[in-house]
């Protein structure tokens, strides 16, 4: 396969980051496009940086003609659930306004393959665990319903243009690069595992566990830890199944297991060596009391496997990151 030049919008993000080293090891050349509002410079190493927003569409279309792109990939976009709950104009005008201004110069420059960084936060409170490719999609925040907006507007672009297009589903992204080059470095940080890290550092805060009465085995919520490194494996395989010809479709990345608020900060006292301090506190508005993929359908047409995502392996990986 010849090399292919990969736009990767929110390339200097942390799952950005690490999609593009995944994208350079298989060979391609990965674009990153980054207004480097939460971006870093210092983990863009694998390929050019464009300095800019997705919403500028010239730069965008310039930037595709210039390293003419064969594909994208696209994470660029707020993530934050509470944040979303207290400023939706701010998500749909980034998320929504955004992909739709990049999605009409895809279109115009003759793009014809997306891979788009969506979220389980599509699915809202889910009505059976785990959860299906095929579950039915009703958001409980602005940034899941922004997400969702966003796999409408491909679905329709595909109807319109022949825009073919991969949306993956994470779960939650954890861990830091094996190698120890790029990992997980939010401002804020509203991530549990790097959050319970500096804890137990004393270089943060007390941890907050948000809700107690959850209807989970020990009251708090439960999620599906995905390695970031195996997540980015999957970004390279949904463009390997576009240029193979496959249709647009929607995969979840999780790993089918569901670990506790309590259980990651059992874990991470383990790596530590020492108590972690915690606080209790109220559940947050927008969050469901338990999220775990049904992975089946990715591992069948993507062949992804989560070699990586065992919770103490995630752990050990940011832990090395967070103390370097």
């Amino acid at each position: 396969m010849s090399k292919r030049a990969i736009l990767v919008t929110g390339g200097a993000g942390y799952i950005g980051s690490h999609t593009c080293k995944a994208l350079a090891r298989a060979g391609d050349l990965p674009v990153t496009l980054d207004n480097m509002v939460h971006g870093h410079k210092a983990a863009v190493r694998w390929g050019p940086l464009v300095d800019g927003d997705i919403r500028d569409r010239s730069l965008v279309e310039r930037t595709i003609r210039e390293h003419r792109v064969d594909a994208v990939v696209h994470f660029a976009g707020h993530a934050y659930v509470g944040e979303s709950m207290r400023e939706p104009g701010t998500y749909f005008g980034n998320n929504v306004a955004g992909s739709l201004a990049l999605l009409e110069a895809v279109q115009a420059c003759g793009v014809g393959r997306i891979v788009f960084s969506s979220t389980c936060a599509t699915y809202g409170i889910p009505e059976s665990l785990p959860i299906g490719d095929e579950h039915p999609q009703r958001p409980i925040n602005p940034y899941g319903e922004s997400k969702l907006f966003v796999e409408r507007a491909l679905h329709w672009y595909g109807v319109a243009h022949g825009l073919r297009s991969v949306a993956l589903r994470y779960f939650n992204a954890a861990g830091a690069d094996p190698d120890g080059e790029i990992g997980e470095d939010h401002d804020p940080e509203t991530h549990l595992i790097p959050l319970a890290i500096g804890a137990a550092l004393g270089t943060g805060a007390p941890l907050q566990i948000y809700g107690t009465d959850y209807p989970t085995p020990d009251g708090s919520a439960v999620r599906d830890y995905v390695h970031v490194a195996d997540l980015a494996d999957a970004h390279v395989r949904a463009l390997d199944y576009l240029d193979a010809g496959g249709e647009s479709t929607a995969f979840n990345l999780g790993t089918g297991r569901g670990h506790s608020v309590r259980e990651v900060i059992a874990a991470v006292e383990q790596v530590a060596r020492r108590e972690l301090p915690r606080r209790e506190a109220p559940r947050r508005q927008g969050d469901p009391p338990s999220l775990v993929a049904a992975p089946g359908h990715s591992r069948e047409l993507l062949g992804w496997v989560p070699r990586r995502s065992d919770l103490e392996a995630i752990i050990a990986t940011a832990w090395r990151w967070h103390t370097r």
